[in-house]
């Protein structure tokens, strides 16, 4: 579905930026979301929210610095997944 007409953005492709890590406000700067008529900000806010709370993102320490990465949804449902998150936690 198209959220905003004046870029031709659609809730997919703001769906596939989030779940590469980004926050609203870089999709914004990134696709052009919200930055015309503004009609679209509160549904591109929406699919951003619902986006980022369903996908859960793992930050990588590099050499350069903090990079933030999403995880498939197979690897967070994992046994495996669940059990090195406590056992790290403890």
């Amino acid at each position: 579905m198209i959220v905003c007409v004046c870029r031709r953005v659609s809730d997919r492709e703001i769906a596939r930026h989030v779940r590469a890590g980004m926050t609203f406000d870089e999709v914004q700067f990134e696709l052009g979301v919200a930055t015309q008529c503004g009609q679209c900000e509160g549904c591109a806010r929406d699919i951003v929210a619902q986006c980022s709370a369903s996908h859960p993102v793992a930050a990588l320490n590099r050499e350069s610095g903090t990079r933030a990465i999403q995880l498939a949804s197979s690897i967070t449902e994992s046994k495996a997944w669940n059990s090195s998150r406590h056992s790290a936690a403890a």
